[in-house]
């Protein structure tokens, strides 16, 4: 860089347009910001979607930087911020939505109520890597459907970025958990503490009887959407028994559900970030989940291939097409 207030950048120019490395003027904070040296940042499903213009609930209009997910150290305060200081290491998902500044940058300017102390056993990539699905899980389970002890709880697609992390909280709060995928997710599955369930193979009759003697799940999460969503009505207890998704934006049947007695509730984790709603929740979510990190209940599964700003274009390929082997973090 030839001006220290300078900082690097990747920027998206329109739809479908390459990751274009530039320098460009590093954020100031404003009043109530933080000034994060971004570390790493984490890719998510989302962040390929606003890319190819199909986000329109993101409210990130292109030119853009992307990325919502970072982990770094504090460089400096905006006015009327006192509980950070400079060179504290932090988490969040603050970036890359309603065009705020994403965290593929050297630095960006977030809102501190959105701030969690970053957990002492992870390092920056492996922090990156949690902010949007941890607070996804945990509101669902935590926050809607107060997950305990003894209750039987069901996570569709066990495997993937939510899913894995929702199958650790439920353990951690004493949940026996059982957790969908293919068989090749099998493996990881089970790593995690959950009985494996192949979608493929058993029907939704057949496992509700096999696990729960035909009662049904006390809670049944849908990370996938679509049909899934409705096989998770026909999986939920009766009169008890609550149904969670972060992917309930279709046209769906409520019958199943409400012949059972049972409820439902959305998880739209992008809310406080649009909205400025809720936003002290969200960093008080990581500082509890943090907790059960540094306490060995909940860590990611992270895709060892590690990538810069130079090489961001072959992870963003990755989060596409799909064949990566957990959570893509790129380095900053």
């Amino acid at each position: 860089m030839t001006d220290s207030l300078e900082m690097r950048a990747l920027i998206v120019d329109s739809v479908n347009a390459p990751l274009r490395l530039t320098s460009i003027q590093r954020p100031v904070p404003g009043t109530g910001e933080v000034l994060v040296r971004i570390k790493a940042s984490g890719l998510n499903p989302l962040d390929g979607k606003i890319r190819s213009g199909q986000a329109a609930h993101a409210r990130q209009p292109l030119p853009a930087i992307l990325g919502m997910d970072l982990a770094g150290t504090v460089e400096a305060l905006g006015e009327g911020v006192s509980d950070w200081k400079p060179g504290d290491e932090v988490y969040a998902l603050a970036t890359g939505i309603g065009g705020a500044q994403g965290s593929l940058a050297e630095y960006a300017a977030v809102d501190a109520r959105l701030l969690a102390r970053k957990p002492g056993n992870l390092s920056m990539r492996e922090a990156a890597a949690m902010p949007l699905v941890l607070i996804t899980a945990w509101e669902g389970l935590v926050d809607r459907a107060r997950v305990r002890a003894g209750q039987k709880v069901l996570i569709h697609g066990g495997a993937g970025g939510v899913g894995h992390v929702a199958v650790q909280i439920a353990r951690a709060f004493g949940a026996e958990v059982f957790a969908t995928g293919s068989a090749k997710h099998k493996a990881v599955i089970e790593s995690f503490g959950a009985t494996f369930i192949d979608y493929r193979k058993v029907s939704v009759e057949e496992y509700v009887a096999e696990h729960t003697a035909g009662e049904g799940f006390d809670i049944v999460y849908d990370t996938v959407g679509g049909e899934t969503l409705d096989a998770s009505f026909n999986a939920a207890r009766v009169y008890e028994g609550h149904v969670l998704s972060c992917l309930g934006w279709g046209q769906h049947s409520l019958a199943p559900l409400s012949f059972r007695g049972a409820s439902y509730s959305g998880v739209f984790t992008l809310l406080p970030l649009l909205t400025g709603k809720g936003r002290e929740h969200h960093g008080q979510i990581l500082r509890d989940a943090a907790r059960l990190i540094e306490a060995g209940q909940l860590h990611p599964l992270l895709d060892p291939r590690q990538f810069t700003l130079q090489t961001a274009e072959f992870a963003h390929e990755l989060l596409v097409s799909g064949p990566a082997q957990g959570r893509l973090v790129v380095d900053i």
